[in-house]
């Protein structure tokens, strides 16, 4: 059976749009210093992320400095398995052949290397778990760092470079800490991802419904993007449960790893009020149709999340103390929804609950 998605076009488009704007060499002597950096960063926000979350791994995180076009292929590959069951449903749906196929084809191929190469421009750091495959372990439980994006960034803000990769490094190993600490985590987060892709009806009736949505919530005041982009709005109302938990637990994760990100580091890195700041502007400074395409594929969502979590932690934080937040971690329907992320004490009384049941 043909694959929905021509990848091997995508890969090349993503190339080309990562070609564009300004990259130091992997190898010149300022990168190659961040491989270094990274190694040693990495390990020490293991321990400190240890401290403050109390979330322990058994094995240690590796660290991979990259340049764009790695990160690419390696996220052409995680893209493969995410959406395979998505594209395989949509090459079953027709004829698997034929010159309208194709172009199909072809045309999801250059929309997904045209993602995934203005992505490259903008990423610094990224745990991956989805580029997971049974028989590839080398390729599983990766923290990457894009060498180029990180000395472009340094160099233009004048941040200090030890500093710098470790706030990164605290971060990403946060994230790390949350799916290989927490036992469950990782397969229920899988399996919402998988579940929420058996939903997305590629079908052109879905679309229409979409365009009525839309309008419906722009009369409302709503925002249908905030929730998960295109996805989100694709799928039909009967199935919105799964994507507001995906987008609840994703919220809490987000708001959880900046909050431990600035926590972990409070006495060691004196600027890091400085980097949250030039981060935030930078997470939000997209314009034109930089703009449309974060909102459509759902980063303008996952900047949201960013936003919500953190106010979410900060106000059980307030009511019932740092300890309680926590409780998030006991079980997969302790984890708030997206509507409690919204309404903190709807979880807080549903959790005290739970607790007196």
């Amino acid at each position: 059976m043909s694959q929905a998605v021509d990848w091997d076009l995508a890969q090349r488009v993503a190339f080309r749009v990562a070609e564009r704007g300004t990259q130091p060499n992997l190898r010149s002597p300022e990168v190659r210093s961040i491989g270094r950096d990274f190694e040693e960063a990495t390990e020490q926000a293991e321990r400190l992320v240890a401290e403050a979350t109390g979330l322990e791994v058994a094995s240690n995180a590796r660290a991979m400095v990259v340049d764009r076009r790695s990160w690419i292929r390696a996220n052409v590959a995680s893209f493969q398995r995410l959406l395979r069951p998505l594209t395989d449903r949509m090459a079953e749906n027709g004829d698997g052949s034929g010159p309208m196929f194709e172009i199909t084809r072809m045309m999801s191929g250059a929309e997904v290397g045209a993602l995934l190469g203005w992505m490259s421009t903008r990423v610094l750091g990224q745990y991956d778990l989805l580029i997971i495959e049974d028989d590839k372990p080398d390729d599983q439980d990766m923290v990457y760092y894009v060498g180029p994006n990180i000395a472009v960034l340094e160099r233009r803000h004048g941040f200090p470079a030890h500093e710098f990769r470790l706030w990164l490094a605290l971060h990403e190993t946060t994230h790390r800490a949350q799916f290989m600490g927490i036992p469950w985590l990782r397969r229920h987060f899988l399996g919402l991802v998988d579940e929420a892709l058996d939903v997305v009806d590629p079908d052109p009736g879905r679309m229409m419904e979409a365009a009525r949505r839309l309008m419906e919530a722009r009369r409302s005041g709503e925002d249908p993007f905030r929730q998960g982009g295109l996805t989100a709005l694709l799928a039909p109302e009967s199935q919105q449960g799964v994507l507001d938990k995906l987008s609840g637990m994703m919220s809490l994760l987000e708001g959880h790893g900046d909050v431990t990100m600035d926590r972990a580091g409070a006495d060691r890195l004196s600027e890091s009020a400085r980097f949250g700041r030039v981060l935030r502007a930078r997470r939000s400074s997209a314009r034109g149709l930089n703009k449309l395409l974060q909102r459509l594929v759902g980063i303008e969502a996952k900047l949201y999340q960013y936003q919500a979590g953190e106010a979410f932690i900060d106000a059980v934080e307030r009511v019932e103390g740092a300890a309680f937040v926590e409780r998030a971690w006991e079980a997969p329907d302790c984890l708030p929804s997206m509507g409690e992320i919204k309404s903190p004490k709807l979880w807080i009384e549903r959790m005290n609950a739970r607790a007196a049941a």
